[in-house]
């Protein structure tokens, strides 16, 4: 039986795990509540080049050191940045903990950032730019969050611009990590064979030497949804196009009632959208529609790519399903979407590093591990009436944000594509 424990150090360092005595491998991580929306205005991109640069040499080992002896007992390490957290992260044999903790806690508090290393890793990084900006679908979201939250960092691409890369120096980089990376808001979170008292002497004694809470916190600016209209013409095969509104932050109320939507709407085969418009229609090859949260603000979207030529069938088409789930969801809809994520939730426990992150956000989010039982619960109280009355407020009382790339002579301007809705608006309420 699966078993979670949680001890919260003196130093304000906290660390969970979850026995899994079935396997013979622990994953490990540190997650810390600092993403690229922490960084202030000239620091667009340094949460990502900080990811980066942990792994570039510490006092006591180079760059190919830490490679080298986390491969030498077959684990392996990485990390990641988002807009909210950052995350380092190990998998090793159950022997091999001890070294892995050693590792991230010294990429984590003895890293040198060598100015050698700084400006090769620059390189790297504008490869990483240039790489996502020939990438169309990651352009459409990129660009979609820029307008959606106009002129702030919530908005703003992780990567940074090559401009301000190139600016960042080593300093900053210490400032940005001495400002974020506190211990009051860094969880270390391990899922396999590990044994908790263990890990816990182990953080106690390598993680000692991390800030404790700064005199004044960081306080993150209120998140503000602007919505609005990105259309970028490329000479590309397909076009993709991303249609969204604000959803719901992860404590709002109507947090999980907007899961449940979008996967009613566009969460696999069986979907509204894939069913009408791939199906049924054949109008695009990719259609899916997603919901997700923030701390205080949230992105309920549609994505969608296809021929430039299928454009002014497909945008009507998608629009009319949005306008439909607000007059009508039937309960068999609500019982398929309810076990799709109870089986996604229960699987992804299979996997130690899955369940690792997914402790990790909850503690983040929640302060505390939450049960399967509970999660389940507050699906169960989703009713017919909830997803009516939660899809008539997303699709007709908030401004839409349009991000669009490829292929666009054939899309119509914002207000036709969104005739449907509008012109729709009384017939809601009167069926409501």
């Amino acid at each position: 039986m699966m078993k979670v424990d949680c001890t919260r150090l003196p130093s304000g360092l906290t660390v969970v795990t979850e026995q899994m005595p079935h396997l013979e491998s622990v994953a490990l991580g540190v997650w810390i509540k600092s993403g690229s929306r922490n960084e202030t205005v000239d620091e667009h991109g340094i949460a990502h080049l900080l990811e980066h640069m942990a792994f570039k040499g510490t006092r006591r080992r180079s760059a190919r050191q830490i490679a080298e002896e986390i491969e030498n007992v077959g684990g392996e390490v990485n990390a990641a940045t988002s807009t909210e957290t950052t995350s380092y992260y190990a998998r090793v044999l159950k022997d091999h903990v001890p070294l892995a903790v050693d590792i991230l806690a010294d990429i984590l508090t003895e890293s040198t950032f060598d100015d050698d290393e700084l400006r090769r890793e620059k390189q790297v990084i504008l490869q990483e730019i240039g790489a996502a900006d020939d990438t169309p679908d990651d352009v459409v979201f990129d660009r979609f969050a820029e307008t959606a939250y106009r002129d702030q960092t919530v908005g703003r691409p992780i990567l940074g611009t090559p401009e301000t890369v190139l600016s960042f120096s080593a300093d900053q980089i210490r400032h940005y990590l001495g400002r974020n990376y506190t211990t009051d808001r860094i969880f270390i979170v391990a899922a396999g064979a590990v044994e908790h008292d263990s890990l816990v002497r182990q953080v106690e004694e390598r993680f000692s030497t991390l800030a404790t809470a700064p005199l004044s916190s960081p306080v993150l600016d209120t998140a503000r949804y602007t919505g609005g209209d990105s259309r970028e013409s490329r000479d590309l095969m397909d076009a993709q196009i991303l249609l969204g509104f604000e959803g719901k932050a992860y404590h709002a109320r109507d947090f999980y009632c907007s899961q449940i939507l979008a996967n009613i709407l566009g969460g696999g085969m069986s979907s509204r959208l894939f069913q009408e418009v791939r199906e049924h229609r054949g109008l695009c090859y990719s259609v899916y529609a997603f919901h997700w949260g923030f701390s205080d603000t949230g992105i309920f979207g549609v994505h969608a790519a296809t021929g430039g030529e299928n454009l002014p069938e497909l945008m009507p088409v998608i629009v009319d399903e949005l306008r439909k789930s607000s007059m009508n969801i039937e309960q068999q809809e609500i019982e398929r979407a309810r076990a799709q994520i109870r089986a996604q939730l229960l699987m992804g426990q299979e996997s130690p590093a899955a369940r690792a992150g997914q402790i990790a956000r909850q503690m983040m989010l929640y302060g505390r591990p939450i049960p399967n039982d509970e999660l389940m619960e507050r699906l169960s109280g989703i009713t017919i009436e909830r997803l009516t009355d939660l899809a008539g407020r997303l699709f007709f009382d908030t401004v839409p944000t349009l991000s669009a790339i490829g292929p666009l002579e054939h899309l119509a301007p914002m207000n036709d594509i969104l005739s449907t809705l509008t012109t729709k608006a009384d017939t809601r309420a009167l069926a409501g």
